[in-house]
């Protein structure tokens, strides 16, 4: 009977998540193309060195190796986690045991991350609620933002204490147990006089709970933030090689000046199937890129790019976390109607002013402290400049300081106010 409830449950897990994951896939197949996705060789040491090494999070010392420690505790943990599914189908325990010494290694390590990851648990919980850390508290994080943290920490933490809890009566009830639990082992013998049948309600219980856990955290993490649990590694993988700051030429207009410069194609008529650009930059949802997007599902709002924003410091309105949720909730609001309408959607709403103001897009200063401090390598600053591209170029919104520029580069050749004639009087003393 237990088999069969478990796997009912098991099947409708991976239904609703499989229907989540699609319609993820779905919006992300709207998006526009990025850059391709060559050098796998370097993209694998990338995702090792950030992502499994977690290089980038140790610039914060404390809560660095606290979270690298969680991390690789959820990474051992996922053994016995399988374990627990197949053992669930199948109506066996502890059916990974024939593994030996590896199995042994896992076990315990597992049994340790539990208890570490419960303990590092409530210091998150402590630092979040009460510590005045400035960049857990941007203005730009709503109650939501701040409960659904709240919310994601006290169930890992209740699924650490099912674990711990199962081992415990594991071993309890069991003097030839299999595996090793270095510490739930020195916790069991408190129990030595509870009855049998005491011991194993409590390690089902314990073993039900926890499993039943996991297959609610999963279909929540998707309308989370804590989607990043599944997208950071990816979003690692798929990073821009390029050099931080590099800016990439469009290439609509690319083609165009080419086409302008070679005397074979400049008067030429334009070819009755081309289509023109249907907008330069970025407006809105259906205009980024689907890395924008994967940055957006992967970014855990921690905090640290806008931490280190100058533009930030100085109290303009500027926030490279503020870019990310914004795209994460526009694409929540629109994107459902994008696949039911296609993209000529609207509901007289966009990024630019509706989520992001001139103000907030302007007051970047390109430097990529924030791309360069993000623990997933997540590009702000390119996001910013295509969102400047569609003002300029769409709208001629440029800040009056750029359009004299502008001006000046049409006028004379340079963004000086010099014509070119009196260019060189300076050498002349």
């Amino acid at each position: 009977m237990s088999q069969t409830i478990f796997t009912v449950l098991l099947v409708i897990t991976i239904a609703i998540f499989a229907w989540s994951a699609s319609r993820v896939i779905r919006i992300l197949m709207l998006t526009r193309k990025a850059y391709p996705v060559k050098e796998l060789g370097e993209r694998f040491k990338l995702t090792i060195v950030n992502a499994i090494f977690q290089e980038r999070i140790f610039r914060n010392r404390i809560a660095g190796i606290m979270h690298a420690l969680v991390f690789w505790g959820f990474c051992v943990i996922l053994l016995g986690s399988i374990e627990m599914v197949i053992d669930g189908v199948l109506g066996t325990e502890r059916i990974l045991a024939f593994m030996g010494p590896f199995y042994n290694f896992m076990m315990a390590a597992g049994d340790i991350s539990a208890y570490v990851i419960a303990v590092f648990v409530v210091v998150f919980i402590i630092r979040r609620a009460w510590l005045n850390i400035g960049r857990l508290h941007g203005k730009e994080l709503s109650a939501i933002n701040h409960a659904d943290a709240f919310f994601a920490l006290t169930f890992i933490f209740i699924l650490m204490i099912t674990l711990a809890g199962l081992n415990i009566f594991y071993v309890a009830g069991h003097p030839d147990y299999v595996g090793s639990y270095p510490v739930s082992a020195l916790i069991a013998p408190m129990f030595a006089e509870m009855s049998p049948k005491g011991i194993t309600l409590l390690h089902d219980i314990n073993w039900w709970v926890h499993i039943v856990l996991i297959f609610v955290f999963a279909n929540v993490l998707p309308y989370s933030k804590h989607f990043h649990i599944f997208m950071s590694v990816p979003n690692v993988f798929f990073s821009r090689l390029s050099p931080l700051g590099k800016m990439y030429t469009m290439e609509e207009i690319t083609k165009e000046v080419r086409m302008m410069m070679n005397p074979e194609t400049a008067f030429a008529a334009a070819d009755p199937g081309e289509q023109p650009p249907s907008r330069f930059g970025i407006l809105d949802g259906e205009d980024i890129t689907w890395k924008n997007y994967i940055d957006s599902l992967a970014c855990t709002q921690c905090g640290r790019c806008s931490a280190v924003c100058p533009a930030n410091m100085t109290g303009k309105e500027l926030s490279p976390r503020k870019m990310m949720i914004d795209i994460r909730r526009r694409m929540r609001e629109k994107g459902p109607h994008l696949l039911k309408e296609g993209k000529g959607y609207s509901d007289q709403k966009a990024l630019i002013r509706d989520y992001i103001t001139p103000e907030e897009i302007w007051a970047c200063t390109t430097c990529n402290a924030c791309a360069r401090e993000c623990p997933l390598n997540i590009d702000q600053p390119t996001f910013i400049l295509d969102l400047r591209r569609y003002l300029v170029m769409e709208e001629s919104a440029a800040p009056a300081q750029l359009n004299a520029i502008f001006a000046n580069i049409e006028n004379n050749g340079a963004p000086w106010q010099v014509s070119q004639q009196d260019r060189m009087k300076w050498a002349e003393g």
